[in-house]
C-alpha cells in the first residue's frame, strides 16, 4: 500500500538532505546572499562582518610592540614633573595602543572566565538572541506595528537575559574591568620612559 513516508534508503537520503540544509542553505541570509546554514542565519548587522573583525585584529597584532620591551623594568621611572607625566601618558598611549587594547581584552576575558554566573548570563543572552533571530527569519516579528530589526532583537534578548545579568553582578564586573584597565594602562603610560627617538619626535611636533 503506498505511503507518503520515506522508507529504507530514501529515508536515509531524506535525513541526509535535511542535515545538509543546516549547513548549506542558500536562503539562510535574509538578503538572499546565501551562507552556511545555521551559522549563516546568525548573520551580523549590515556594515559589519567577521572578515572586518579579523582584519582589525590582524592590524592590531601587526602594530603591537614587543612585550619584552613593554614590561622591561629598567625602562620605568618616576616622572620629574607634571609636564613630563602628561608627555609620557600621551606618547605611550600612542605608541602602545595595540598592547593596551589586548590588555583590555584580556581583562574582559579573565572577568568572564572567573565568573560562572556571568558565563551563564552571556549564554542566556546568546541563546535568546539566537531563538529570536531564527523566528524573525521564518516570519517577520512585529511588535506594536513595527518590525524588529537586528538591534531591536538584541535589545529584546538583553531584556530577557537582564535578570540573569543582574544576579551575576554584571554591573560590578564592568566597573572592575574599567577600573583595572585604567589602573594598569595609566600606571604603565605614566612610568614608562620614552625612548630617545620618541622624545625627538615629540620635540619636533609643531606646537
Amino acid at each position: 500500500m503506498p505511503s507518503g513516508a520515506p522508507k529504507g534508503e530514501n529515508c536515509l537520503v531524506d535525513m541526509d538532505g535535511k542535515a545538509g540544509d543546516l549547513f548549506t542553505a542558500s536562503d539562510a541570509h535574509p538578503t538572499g546572499t546565501g551562507g552556511a546554514g545555521v551559522l549563516a542565519k546568525l548573520w551580523l548587522p549590515k556594515g559589519f562582518s567577521a572578515s572586518m573583525a579579523k582584519e582589525w585584529i590582524d592590524k592590531r597584532r601587526m602594530s603591537i610592540r614587543p612585550w619584552a620591551g613593554f614590561v622591561d623594568q629598567r625602562k620605568f621611572s618616576k616622572p620629574r614633573n607634571f609636564g613630563e607625566l602628561c608627555q609620557r601618558v600621551v606618547k605611550n598611549v600612542e605608541i602602545y595602543n595595540s598592547n593596551y587594547t589586548f590588555i583590555f581584552l584580556g581583562l574582559i576575558l579573565y572577568c568572564i572566565i572567573s565568573s560562572p554566573m556571568l558565563l551563564i548570563a552571556l549564554a542566556v543572552f546568546a541563546g535568546a538572541f539566537y531563538i529570536i533571530h531564527l523566528k524573525s527569519l521564518e516570519s517577520k516579528l512585529v511588535i506594536l506595528g513595527k518590525e524588529l530589526t537586528v538591534p531591536h532583537q538584541m535589545s529584546l534578548a538583553g531584556a530577557v537575559s537582564l535578570p540573569v545579568f543582574w544576579l551575576a553582578g554584571a554591573g560590578a564586573a564592568v566597573f572592575w574591568v574599567l577600573g583595572a584597565t585604567l589602573f594598569v594602562i595609566g600606571s604603565h603610560a605614566a612610568f614608562r620612559e620614552l625612548e630617545g627617538s620618541d622624545m625627538e619626535e615629540l620635540l619636533m611636533e609643531p606646537v
